[in-house]
């Protein structure tokens, strides 16, 4: 559901001469272009008012604007945004998502596909985010030709006050640290990965590489995107003026699946991170070993048996950390069973294969055995990817079918309400 606010006929709800003597004289920067503020909300109804009041103070005046709100809320934000978008001398857009795909960082997408600026600004709800620095993170970006300009906690005259307690202090800091040292091209220049207060220009957004999870949308930005000059500002991060943090253990989590789904995103670094998780699988499987055979089974259907539980637990590992986002394109039963197919047939090609290396080739058992194993290993990989994970043909097909009826929907909606 998509609803606008439209206040005045020039689409901005600011003349175009109205920026002489402002930003570009105060900052020293050419003219910029317009600004859409991109806000997610869900259940922020008490912070609306007080929210667009400040932007009102803040931004126009200084450069034109436009604001989208995508909302997930189950409360009544959205009929707040209508009727407090009625004093706003810019426009305001609400897009209601009846399904919250990708969490926080979806919202953010979607609002971001919506944008008609040069430059978009993504803010929270809760103004522990200033709005009156927007101004100062466009005008930074023009004077300094940079696609991404941050509002970093960490840099000078910067401050974290408003992370209430010393635990979300230190989860917060121990977060930027793994971050930087998972991505360090990436976010060289950034010290603030986790802010959620940034302007990046829209022409260094490709919204179709992003595949957000959680909350933390600049970390996606900056790895998938990988837009060119970064340049930051300081900010103070504020208290919440009304409700509770959304920060919990579970975004805690989800954070930490979407750090390795970045890290795992080419094929060698998603191959390595499958070798690791198969390692993990020995212990397990040597723990139901040592349970079956002190039962009293014999070792041999021991082993057998032993092994299904180290494959049940890498591919638990691998459904949640390596390919949670293909898990819709065949049934689990599907996939569980092509998935323990794969990792049995390993164990009877390794023997063959090393005998095969050892009579033949003529190698050592131990060289003949290295090889049998990093062989098998690369199969597996290969024949997990093409044949538990990827697409079939017909339902890529009807997907693509269905993508193309949504996007004519939305096109749709988007007209008949403007």
């Amino acid at each position: 559901m998509t609803s606008h606010h439209r206040p005045s006929a020039d689409g901005l709800g600011f003349s175009p001469g109205a920026l002489e003597g402002t930003l570009g004289e105060t900052a020293g920067v050419a003219e910029p272009a317009a600004v859409t503020v991109v806000i997610p909300t869900f259940n922020e109804s008490a912070n609306i008012r007080e929210l667009l009041h400040r932007l009102t103070d803040s931004v126009p005046a200084r450069l034109p604007c436009e604001v989208v709100f995508v909302d997930d809320s189950s409360d009544d934000t959205p009929a707040v945004i209508a009727e407090a978008a009625q004093d706003c001398p810019f426009p305001v857009t609400v897009i209601h998502r009846d399904a919250p795909d990708g969490g926080l960082g979806g919202a953010v997408v979607e609002g971001m596909k919506a944008a008609g600026s040069g430059w978009i600004v993504v803010m929270d709800a809760d103004l522990q985010h200033p709005p009156s620095l927007i101004p100062e993170l466009v005008a930074t970006g023009e004077k300094e030709s940079a696609d991404l300009v941050v509002a970093s906690r960490y840099l000078p005259g910067g401050s974290r006050a408003g992370l209430a307690g010393g635990y979300r202090v230190a989860v917060s800091r121990g977060a930027t640290w793994l971050a930087k040292g998972l991505f360090p091209r990436a976010l060289r220049g950034i010290s603030d990965p986790m802010s959620g207060f940034f302007a990046i220009r829209r022409s260094a957004v490709t919204a179709e590489a992003l595949k957000p999870l959680g909350y933390k949308i600049l970390l996606e930005l900056a790895v998938r995107c990988r837009p060119g000059e970064a340049a930051e500002v300081p900010f103070v991060f504020q208290d919440r003026f009304a409700g509770e943090s959304k920060s919990t253990a579970r975004e805690g989590l989800r954070f930490l699946r979407h750090l390795v789904g970045l890290r795992t995103a080419s094929p060698f670094a998603r191959m390595a991170a499958f070798g690791l998780i198969g390692l993990t699988g020995f212990v397990p499987n040597l723990l139901a070993l040592h349970a079956l055979v002190t039962a009293g089974l014999h070792y041999l259907p021991a082993e057998i048996l032993a092994n299904q539980f180290g494959v049940l637990w890498n591919f638990a590992l691998i459904e949640l950390l390596l390919f949670r986002d293909r898990r819709h394109h065949r049934h689990w039963a599907d996939r569980v069973g092509r998935f323990a197919l794969l990792a049995n047939a390993d164990l009877v090609l390794r023997i063959p294969l090393i005998a095969l290396l050892v009579g033949q080739f003529q190698l050592a058992v131990l060289p003949a055995t290295a090889l049998a194993l990093l062989t098998t290993f690369v199969l597996r990989f290969a024949g997990t990817e093409a044949l538990v994970y990827l697409p079939r043909r017909g339902r890529t097909a009807k997907g693509r079918t269905a993508r193309s009826r949504t996007a004519r929907s939305r096109t749709g909606t988007a007209r008949s309400t403007s």
